[in-house]
Parts: C-alpha cells; sequence; structure tokens
C-alpha cells in the first residue's frame, strides 16, 4: 500500500538528517517519487497529491478558525 510508505517515508525523515539532506535535493514531485522509489518506498504521484491536499485542506481550516 503506497499510502502507507509516504507515511513510512516521512517517519523514516523525521528521524533522519541523512534522509532529509537527500530528500531536500530533490526538485520536483517527479525527481521525489524517483528517490523515494529508488530507497524502497512504493509512491505514486496520487500519494503526493492526496498528502498536499490534506495538508492545504488542514491549513485553510485552521486559519478558518483562527479568523473567528
Amino acid at each position: 500500500m503506497s499510502w502507507s510508505d509516504l507515511e513510512r517515508l516521512v517517519a523514516d525523515a523525521e528521524s533522519s538528517p541523512a534522509l532529509q539532506q537527500v530528500l531536500r535535493q530533490c526538485h520536483s514531485r517527479q525527481e521525489l517519487l524517483r528517490t523515494a522509489r529508488q530507497l524502497g518506498y512504493r509512491l505514486t504521484r496520487a500519494d503526493l497529491q492526496n498528502a498536499w491536499l490534506e495538508h492545504h485542506n488542514a491549513a485553510e481550516a485552521q486559519g478558518a478558525t483562527g479568523l473567528t
């Protein structure tokens, strides 16, 4: 399941400065996907899109509650 691999990648990156450095060198979504796959994470474009949408929606919801 690729969504679980995305969660695993995030958790691994949070605990590994070396992995953070590798991921910082990615300059596009395609490069991030390619790098993650080379490292053994089975990610898809849809995983990244869904994660971005979740993050974006959460930020909007938090901003909306901060305005009241």
